[in-house]
């Protein structure tokens, strides 16, 4: 009856709903409605629950019955022609194709910027355990809340780690990340871009983290990686015509990761971890914007890598120089 909860079907024939001479719809000989009342459509169960929550939002008197095979729903004659037209109307709606998203054509390969990515944690753990020049690379290159002007803190953070384990972490994630931003974006883009929301997210916590506040690692990278994806595919599903959380769903993933992973015991830099998240979040959502993905050419990639990889280096020699 029409009281009755349904379940809404994902797709609606609007061919079903062809009127016959303003009477009847796709009804057999057999099929004869109650005295007084006209038969407006004639489907599956489903369909007839779904079009009588409609006709009752609309506050039409109707009815839906089991007939020999099919359902049925029925109107008072005289108000056959309105519950057609809202019947018509709503399934028009519904009838109107899913939004598809543009494709991005994957690159087959993108393990360059990975391997850079190890070879510089590696290589700075390498140097940090040894004391290379003389100097305690972890005091010297671990972020300070209030150092501003030693900016070159907010890069040289990224590549320290305390123990194996915490490198080993940052090593799977963020060669995991950084392989689908850089499938996306090409090598050079993707890590040049993760390298500079992660390091504008480390300036920001200098500039506001309490003063006793110090942190490394390359989790902050990690989270900018997660950013950057989120914030792509988040401005791609804006654009589409579709339900509320199907067009929020990669933001709400992020954030879901974010809270999985980014958040632990009091030594976990949370604050760090969220900045570069919200950061990656804003490149990605620009880059999406502005079709970076259609323009990844292999000289932008060699011009990218080489300036993140430059920037690293210049940011150890001024921490060298400094001490």
């Amino acid at each position: 009856m029409a009281g009755e909860n349904c379940l809404f079907s994902h797709n609606i024939d609007i061919r079903a709903l062809r009127p016959h001479r303003g009477k009847v719809v796709n009804v057999e000989p057999n099929q004869e409605p109650a005295s007084g009342s006209a038969i407006v459509f004639s489907g599956s169960k489903s369909q007839c629950r779904e079009f009588s929550l409609v006709l009752e939002a609309k506050d039409i008197a109707h009815e839906t019955r089991e007939s020999e095979s099919s359902w049925v729903l029925s109107v008072p004659s005289t108000h056959l022609s309105r519950a057609y037209d809202e019947i018509t109307r709503y399934a028009a709606e519904r009838s109107v194709p899913r939004s598809v998203p543009d494709a991005i054509k994957l690159r087959p390969s993108a393990t360059i910027g990975a391997i850079a990515y190890v070879a510089i944690l590696l290589l700075t753990a390498y140097c940090a355990g040894n004391g290379w020049f003389g100097a305690d690379w972890l005091s010297i290159g671990d972020l300070q809340a209030g150092a501003a002007r030693e900016w070159w803190r907010a890069v040289t953070a990224l590549t320290l780690h305390l123990d194996q384990e915490h490198l080993l972490g940052n090593l799977l994630f963020g060669v995991l990340a950084g392989l689908a931003a850089a499938r996306l974006l090409g090598d050079g883009v993707a890590w040049a871009s993760i390298l500079g929301a992660a390091a504008l997210a480390n300036y920001v916590e200098i500039l506001v983290a309490p003063v006793t506040h110090r942190a490394v690692g390359a989790s902050t990278a990690v989270f900018a990686a997660l950013g950057l994806l989120a914030g792509m595919a988040w401005r791609q599903r804006l654009t589409l015509r579709e339900r509320l959380w199907y067009r929020w769903a990669p933001l709400i993933a992020g954030i879901s990761l974010l809270t999985l992973l980014g958040a632990g015991n009091a030594h976990v830099d949370v604050l760090g971890h969220a900045l570069g998240f919200i950061f990656g979040i804003g490149v990605g959502w620009i880059y999406a914007r502005i079709g970076v993905a259609d323009h990844r050419g292999g000289r932008l990639q060699i011009i990218a890598g080489a300036g993140a990889a430059l920037l690293v280096c210049v940011a150890w020699l001024l921490a060298l120089n400094h001490r």
